[in-house]
């Protein structure tokens, strides 16, 4: 779940870390009534996406009067309807600082960099070196040692210490939040020489939002596209995407590792959509989804068994396939527990064969998709 940077902020405070004084703000009569005894203020619409500042959603000014432009727009196909309003804050530098669960390790890692301000993509571009990095073992947590060496030789002209105390305490709101990224860009270092959080970019694990009712209330939840608000609503992981390559596949991590191999093949999906043994009772909801996209030029079937019976999944898709009689061109890869059985119903009711393996049905669906592209 994503948090907007009114709801991320109140973490960084409550973890210690400094931040500017302000409210929310729905109106621009209440916006005007947070900024009257602040001064100067930062006007910041509040929507979950990046790159506010670039498309006029944050305004520096002495008055809350562009609460009034800000209120209404639409900033990456969301409609603004609250802003930030907060007290202007003088700096003299900026930073880059997060948490994130890195796939690499496995693990939490603190990320710093002195190019603040920025995407990150764009400092990376400036300068591949600027970027520090300390991958933590979760079960200890950061050495305040380690994170303090991991900042030397950065040019921060006497800050190490502070920056260091901050990042600890950012690693505190990550894992006390159950965050998959705690995020700070800007980190300004204020006239006075001081640390202040500018902007917050929280995003929860979903799997912990049980543990934080209370928190994931100020969330955003994704916006549905209309399939997958059918799909939640049928209990299915249906998430749309941009390609043109159907994928069904058993268990969460199969799905992602047959899409990854869609696009190795030089493919896009069009969707992750994970069914297990249900798809016997979900299989023509489930084909019937992935059918309803329109993009979809070809589908891949992978289903790999181990508890989960691969001939009682092929079964509830052939069950789909008499009702929803689907004309595109279809790949299947099925191998483990009872794949003699599905491999045998797969020849009887489609007259088809599995292909050899799951890289095998992919690069078969993408390249069907392509000549279905090219046809048009």
């Amino acid at each position: 779940m994503n948090f907007e940077e009114h709801a991320g902020k109140p973490l960084l405070k409550a973890a210690g870390i400094p931040v500017p004084n302000g409210g929310v703000a729905t109106t621009a009569d209440e916006a005007a009534a947070i900024a009257a005894p602040l001064g100067k203020v930062a006007v910041k619409a509040q929507v979950p996406t990046g790159k506010r500042g670039k498309a006029g959603g944050i305004k520096i000014a002495d008055d809350a009067a562009a609460a009034q432009a800000i209120l209404g727009m639409t900033i990456g196909e969301h409609v603004v309807e609250k802003v930030l309003v907060e007290q202007a804050t003088a700096f003299t530098r900026e930073f880059y600082a997060a948490v994130i669960n890195d796939p690499e390790t496995k693990g939490p890692k603190i990320l710093f960099s002195t190019l603040g301000g920025m995407d990150v993509e764009e400092a990376a571009e400036q300068d591949p070196n600027a970027m520090r990095g300390l991958a933590v073992d979760i079960r200890h947590g950061p050495d305040l040692s380690h994170v303090r060496a991991m900042l030397d030789g950065a040019g921060l002209d006497g800050l190490e210490d502070q920056v260091a105390g901050l990042l600890m305490k950012l690693y505190d709101a990550y894992r006390a939040n159950d965050a998959e990224l705690m995020e700070i860009n800007p980190l300004a270092v204020t006239e006075a020489g001081g640390l202040i959080a500018l902007d917050c970019k929280f995003t929860m694990d979903d799997s912990a939002i049980p543990r934080h009712e209370e928190t994931a209330k100020s969330g955003t939840p994704d916006k549905l596209t209309g399939l997958e608000a059918k799909g939640k609503e049928l209990d299915l992981k249906y998430i749309e995407l941009e390609g043109d390559v159907g994928v069904i596949a058993n268990g969460a991590g199969l799905t992602m590792t047959t899409m990854d191999v869609v696009r190795h093949h030089g493919g896009t999906p069009a969707n992750f959509l994970e069914i297990g043994g249900e798809s016997y009772t979900k299989g023509t909801e489930a084909l019937s989804l992935v059918l309803d996209n329109p993009k979809v030029k070809s589908l891949v079937i992978n289903f790999c068994g181990a508890f989960a019976r691969t001939d009682v999944m092929t079964q509830g898709i052939l069950n789909a396939w008499d009702e929803l009689n689907p004309q595109l061109p279809t790949f299947w890869s099925v191998h483990g527990t009872g794949d003699v059985e599905a491999v045998a119903m797969l020849k009887e009711r489609l007259g088809v064969d599995p292909l050899p393996d799951m890289s095998a049905a992919c690069k078969a669906a993408v390249e069907a998709a392509k000549n279905a592209g090219d046809a048009k």
